[in-house]
């Protein structure tokens, strides 16, 4: 099966590489125009419970990287962000910022890690208030922000805004302005999902600065970064107390679970079979279609790298 498993370029200006656990992410500086950018290649790795699993998901990084490119062009005139070009299916280039080491996580439903924390009875999340007797995948009286510690390693970690003031980790002008933009990019992200019978569940942005400007970078609205429940049928299912059908990667972590890993010590990776791969693969173009609402163009993966690194070399400056 074609799939990018990772890339191993070398660009004429380039400065440095990271590999993250989906990303591999090139740098570039250019003296002459002061300037330096990031070309992020969406490759088809696949990571559940914190670990990448052995065999890559065809169309992965191409769906994931049109759904970003598409928000992020849908928001522009909410706040600047960091993207410039997508010159290749699975490639965007744009601005090198300075990220700040924490993620803006909004919640409008009481549900994934907000639920847990419910259940365990804890009543305020994040220095948030959080109100009596709701029940699994209800949603708040209006959306709330639970920042989170950006970790190099291991799980991130709650955080509160009077924490994140206090440590000097984000000033407080900076994150008045952090805080606007999470509530109006999760505003827009909601309106779009219902035109497409969605409801946007929780998500998170990252930022950076370049300069004085605070800009939005990473990705947005992704099924990676994002929970999505079908609006159809969401009110019965609450009062039947059912869980609520979902668009996100979560059908992975079942299949994992359902062959007893979940990411704990001395658990082994399973095998992935071919058809559990193709059907994967299959349910990520579903969730690209159901979310953008348009026909998924498979790209042809002969001379693909090639095509990649010619792209990125043309465009970057």
């Amino acid at each position: 099966m074609n799939a990018i498993q990772e890339t191993h370029f070398q660009f004429e200006g380039q400065t440095d590489f990271y590999r993250g656990k989906v990303r591999d992410v090139y740098f570039f500086s250019n003296a002459e125009q002061n300037s330096e950018k990031m070309a992020i290649v969406a490759s088809d790795r696949i990571s559940a419970f914190d670990f990448i699993l052995p065999r890559a998901i065809p169309y992965k990084g191409q769906i994931l990287n049109q759904i970003a490119s598409k928000f992020l062009q849908a928001t522009q005139d909410i706040c600047p962000n960091w993207l410039e070009k997508v010159p290749h299916p699975s490639v965007s280039i744009g601005k090198k910022c300075e990220p700040y080491p924490v993620e803006m996580v909004i919640r409008g439903y009481l549900a994934g890690h907000a639920w847990r924390e419910y259940q365990a009875g804890k009543r305020t999340l994040c220095g948030v208030a959080l109100p009596e007797n709701l029940k699994e995948n209800d949603p708040f009286p209006k959306p709330i922000i639970t920042p989170a510690t950006k970790a190099q390693e291991g799980h991130d970690e709650d955080i509160s805004k009077e924490e994140i003031i206090a440590q000097g980790i984000v000033s407080a002008s900076d994150y008045e302005v952090l805080e606007k933009y999470t509530y109006a990019l999760f505003q827009r992200g909601t309106e779009m999902a219902q035109k497409q019978g969605l409801i946007l569940v929780d998500t998170k942005y990252e930022f950076g600065k370049l300069g004085d400007t605070i800009y939005l970078i990473d990705e947005i609205h992704t099924p990676d970064s994002s929970r999505y429940f079908y609006a159809e049928g969401y009110e019965k299912r609450q009062q039947k107390g059912e869980k609520q059908k979902q668009l996100s990667k979560e059908f992975v972590r079942q299949w994992l679970i359902s062959q007893g890993f979940q990411g704990l010590e001395g658990q082994q990776m399973p095998e992935i079979p071919d058809e559990i791969v193709t059907q994967i693969s299959n349910r990520y173009i579903e969730l690209y279609e159901t979310i953008t609402g348009e026909k998924f163009e498979k790209m042809t993966y002969e001379d693909s790298l090639e095509m990649m690194q010619k792209r990125i070399s043309e465009s970057i400056f």
